[in-house]
């Protein structure tokens, strides 16, 4: 006889004269009297109430097998709470599989539990409704992005896990080699070079859902591993990206939420910066970033004579927030760099500030026609250097505007034409990404005659992918010509030596053949916590790090024994700070 012929969640009324054997979890157990008692079963796909009609000993998470007849529920006694609440099995026999302890904290969802507690014990958590659906949810996932990736003719490739160091922009974990002493293997942070390779070799599309390792601080959407999917394909264009990722991403949403999304809209880099002081921004509300240079072109006010006044109205802020919290505002601001925060209060009269008094009627009357603010709202402005100005005002609208992570619906949104280089240091240029990202082709001649903080106003030809204010991913157009390859490691002082200890297997291979080709990766962990409404990526994570690094679970990291490390001919050494 089977162990178990159905699941519990599954039973309904169109099983009812059956007999079932189900078998998982106590849940929950009532007593009746002596001889009667309810038991509660539960398994992966939810719950089922069992009669006992016998002295039974069981307790909370005994594994339990279960046989009776399903029988419909006495009329108002039906639990529209339980997808199975309208049928009981009755005439049971229950076999107790395995005895268990009391659990280290309550299974069900009202109870908040320290989470190192809850990874301490991840295999008591992982039975929780929440993290069922949420590693249920991770699999559809992983499953709509292969079956999309496939049907747009992409081939899967497994890259290796053990590489040589990689300049990616954060530190690496290292692997020692026993084989070759005093040599060391790097982890992946990302599949970059192996992917574009790949192309090389002829594969036109390429994907794999890739584990990455960075050795980076981490964050609510930042683990030290991570799951990816990276894709790259020849004879592209950057359209022709955008198409297959969001085709992936739709089939995703559509797999878990039922709904797929149809408008991925795009805006470039600069819009986002001017509009909502970010390069992923949040879309799902207003309180957008509003040029005021113009109003204070005449000033008289030392405040407002810098190169940029810019603002939000915050509406009905007025009456919301008091002046404690105006002062922490404040105090953040100066810490992202502001030099301050001007605010004031809109009345039926005009604003209300301790800055007015420094003021013209037009200036007041300007900024408030500029923002749209009406009577009981709050306006805030910066006064400072334009990628200022939009970067604190860009962190303040989100700290005082930001709705919770899945309301509003999914809101897609391409982020186009990034600067190729970030910044400028003593004249020489700092780039934005990786070495290998192609110009936008009306800026490439710039490359030729930009000086100081021109090299700013030349583009690429990357691009990243948002989700209600979260990167999902980032990818380009990669250079492929050896010409244009050339120009960039000579505008960064990478000379021929430098080339080829970091690139040089890359750049080798280029010789024989690379065709056009760009790509992309989005981090699967983000994008399934924003699908189910969760803040943090640990909740879609089977066994996660905590914030620290740190995993309750097996104690890692631990001490390496004496013996490995003489084996790698290695010995530890005080950490110098």
């Amino acid at each position: 006889m089977p162990i178990r012929t159905d699941y519990c969640g599954e039973l309904s009324l169109e099983h009812v004269g059956q007999t079932v054997t189900v078998a998982g979890w106590v849940d929950t157990r009532r007593v009746h009297s002596e001889h009667l008692a309810f038991v509660d079963v539960r398994d992966n796909t939810g719950v089922v109430q069992v009669v006992v009609d016998e002295k039974l000993d069981v307790r909370s998470e005994y594994v339990v097998a279960v046989t009776g007849t399903v029988r419909a529920r006495p009329e108002g006694m039906v639990n529209e709470a339980l997808a199975s609440g309208e049928i009981e099995i009755a005439d049971t026999t229950v076999e107790v599989l395995n005895t268990a302890e009391p659990p280290p904290f309550p299974l069900n969802e009202r109870t908040d539990v320290d989470e190192k507690i809850r990874l301490k014990h991840r295999y008591v958590d992982l039975r929780r409704d929440r993290m069922q659906r949420n590693m249920r949810a991770r699999a559809k996932v992983n499953s709509a992005i292969r079956t999309a990736m496939e049907r747009q003719r992409f081939v899967e490739i497994e890259t290796p896990m053990l590489i040589a160091s990689t300049p990616e922009g954060a530190r690496d974990f290292v692997v020692p080699s026993r084989l070759h002493p005093g040599n060391f293997y790097a982890l992946p942070q990302s599949p970059q070079l192996f992917k574009q390779l790949s192309m090389v070799g002829g594969m036109d599309r390429y994907y794999q859902i890739a584990r990455c390792l960075r050795d980076e601080d981490l964050r609510a959407d930042r683990q030290f591993e991570f799951m990816q999917l990276d894709a790259e394909a020849s004879f592209v264009t950057q359209d022709d990206v955008f198409e297959f990722i969001s085709e992936a991403v739709a089939s995703a949403a559509e797999a878990v939420t039922g709904e797929r999304p149809t408008e991925f809209p795009r805006m470039s880099w600069y819009e986002a910066q001017e509009r909502f002081g970010s390069d992923k921004p949040d879309v799902r509300f207003g309180m957008e970033l509003n040029e005021l240079t113009h109003l204070f072109a005449e000033t008289e006010s030392n405040v407002f004579k810098t190169p940029v006044v810019k603002g939000i109205c915050m509406p009905g802020g007025a009456d919301e927030l008091g002046r404690n919290r105006i002062d922490q505002l404040t105090a953040d601001a100066k810490r992202w760099g502001a030099k301050g925060l001007a605010w004031f209060r809109v009345k039926e009269d005009g604003l209300e500030g301790a800055l007015t008094k420094f003021m013209s009627d037009d200036e007041m009357a300007g900024v408030q026609t500029e923002l749209g603010a009406s009577p009981g709202d709050m306006v805030f402005l910066i006064a400072d250097t334009r990628r200022t100005a939009n970067k604190v005002l860009g962190l303040l609208r989100l700290e005082l505007g930001r709705p919770p992570v899945n309301d509003g619906g999914f809101n897609f949104l391409w982020i186009t034409d990034f600067p190729l280089f970030e910044d400028v240091v003593d004249g020489n240029p700092i780039p934005a990404h990786h070495p290998f990202t192609m110009p936008h082709v009306d800026d490439v001649h710039l490359l030729d005659t930009a000086e100081g903080d021109e090299w700013l106003d030349i583009r690429s030809q990357a691009y990243d992918l948002v989700l209600n204010g979260w990167e999902l991913g980032s990818g380009s157009i990669r250079i492929h010509r050896s010409d244009i390859q050339a120009k960039i490691f000579d505008i960064l002082g990478i000379g021929a030596e430098e080339q080829q200890v970091k690139f040089g297997f890359l750049l080798d291979a280029f010789r024989y053949g690379a065709p056009p080709h760009g790509g992309f990766a989005f981090g699967i962990d983000r994008l399934t916590a924003l699908l189910v409404g969760e803040e943090n990526i640990r909740e879609v994570i089977a066994f996660p790090k905590t914030q620290s690094g740190a995993d309750p679970l097996t104690n890692a990291p631990t001490p390496a024994d004496p013996a490995h490390l003489d084996e790698l001919g290695l010995r530890v050494l005080p950490r110098q700070d």
